[in-house]
């Protein structure tokens, strides 16, 4: 596995000092896009800081792990490179490892328990302070550090980011922490309660982005949908959106993470007339059972769902819709499992992703009965995607024969690039194979759809 995340075209030089460097240092990060961002932040202030970024952990000063702690599995993943990275240090290849992120303060001190040769702990609203901490590592200190803030009752600037992105999109965090409580979920206990950016930051933000070359902006939050009612007592993603549709240089606008609560008229409406606000929405259902997400403590139900999915569909022209479900939630029938799959046939969601049950110690769900052995998770996780698989080839079939926008987001050889059309988030869905000539990365190409290849399509330059 590779060790280290690939540093593309960043925001900011790795060196802006024109003297020696503090020191040098390598950087992982794990996780979800909000993840992403914090790294971000953090790799930000470390270059402004004097330090300078190398793609190798071999031979590195110190190494940073940005963990996920969000289920068992990206747990482990975290843990594996943690050592990984501890084992350099123990053949003398690198000085210290500084272990950041969701892992981190979801286990506090019981992460140094386990792994005790972690040199310093960086929770996540403690990432402010990592050039501080690095500074005390390469200054010799030997205590350990844990680095532990309360979460904000504002979300942090994400402002000032290096970004390891392609230049042409970001991602851009619009609130932190959750409110709602879901029974399967961990993720307040490691990012706290929903906390809004203030709408003139992220307007800011956006046009920092902007001027650095971002023609896609996604946007993320635990919880979209919610913007604004902490902080304006209302929900104000509309206003926000309207806002963000004035940033010049922005061509389109990507909704993530949209609960399927407080889709207002209003939203439903700038979404469907917007000329930057493509028609791809993310949102998690999880389930469709009413006693299932009853469970979940969703607070929404079937009917309230299929209503939902019925006028975004019929207001919002080519909308392309990406969602999430669990299988073998505690006390998930046969029944029950079997009308989510017909919901998914039924409904025919472009986009879809499925996790299986995680036992989350510290979540309520590990307290109800009817916990399912993982092979039953598993049987009805592979026979849904196998459901989805159809209706996605089918999809993807459907666009043969017409012509896509399509952002350019690498090369592969002379007369071959990779990108994605309005239906594709980066890293999750397809992409779109292109041949063609006079191509950039970071281009908008006008792309004539020829086939399809799994779940990716292929296609010449018009």
């Amino acid at each position: 596995m590779p060790l280290s995340l690939p540093i593309v075209e960043p925001s900011l030089p790795p060196n802006p000092t024109d003297g020696p460097t503090k020191g040098t240092y390598a950087f992982i990060s794990l996780g979800c896009p909000k993840n992403l961002i914090d790294s971000e932040r953090m790799l930000g202030s470390l270059s402004l800081d004097g330090y300078a970024l190398v793609p190798d952990p071999d031979g590195a000063d110190f190494v940073i792990v940005n963990t996920c702690g969000f289920i068992e599995s990206s747990r482990q993943e975290s843990k594996t490179v943690i050592r990984e990275m501890l084992e350099l240090k123990q053949q003398g290849k690198t000085r210290g490892v500084i272990v950041a992120g969701c892992l981190a303060e979801r286990l506090g001190s019981g992460l140094v328990e386990e792994i005790p040769d972690i040199d310093h702990v960086v929770g996540v609203f403690g990432r402010e302070e990592i050039t501080r901490v690095a500074d005390k590592l390469m200054g010799g200190a030997r205590e350990q550090e844990l680095v532990f803030r309360p979460a904000p009752i504002r979300a942090l600037d994400d402002r000032a980011r290096l970004r390891i992105t392609p230049r042409h999109y970001a991602y851009m965090k619009i609130s932190e922490g959750c409110d709602r409580t879901c029974t399967f979920c961990a993720i307040p206990k490691m990012r706290g309660k929903h906390a809004t950016k203030p709408m003139e930051l992220v307007i800011a933000e956006a046009q920092e982005l902007a001027a650095d070359g971002v023609r896609e902006l996604i946007v993320v939050a635990q919880d979209t949908t919610y913007y604004g009612m902490d902080l304006y007592g209302e929900v104000r993603l509309t206003q926000l959106l309207k806002e963000l549709e004035q940033v010049d240089g922005i061509d389109w606008i990507r909704l993530l993470y949209l609960y399927p609560v407080n889709f207002t008229d209003d939203l439903v409406e700038k979404i469907a007339t917007s000329s930057k606000i493509i028609p791809y929405l993310d949102m998690p259902l999880q389930h469709i059972n009413d006693s299932v997400l009853k469970r979940m403590q969703r607070r929404v139900n079937r009917a309230k769902t299929v209503e939902l999915v019925e006028k975004l569909r019929c207001d919002i022209p080519n909308l392309v819709l990406r969602t999430t479900f669990i299988t073998g939630f505690p006390g998930e029938t046969d029944e029950q499992f079997t009308e989510l799959r017909d919901y998914v046939e039924e409904t025919r969601f472009e986009r879809m992703g499925v996790f299986t049950y995680s036992f989350e110690p510290g979540t309520p769900a590990t307290k109800l009965d009817g916990h399912l052995p993982e092979e039953v998770k598993l049987e009805r996780h592979n026979e849904l995607m196998a459901v989805q698989q159809q209706v996605a080839f089918e999809f993807g079939d459907s666009l043969v024969g017409y012509e896509l926008d399509v952002l350019i987001d690498r090369k592969v050889d002379d007369d071959t690039w990779v990108g994605r059309s309005f239906a594709d988030a980066p890293e999750i869905d397809g992409c779109v194979y292109v041949k063609g000539s006079d191509i950039e990365v970071g281009q908008f190409v006008p792309v004539e759809i020829e086939a399809r290849q799994d779940y990716d399509l292929v296609g010449t330059k018009g």
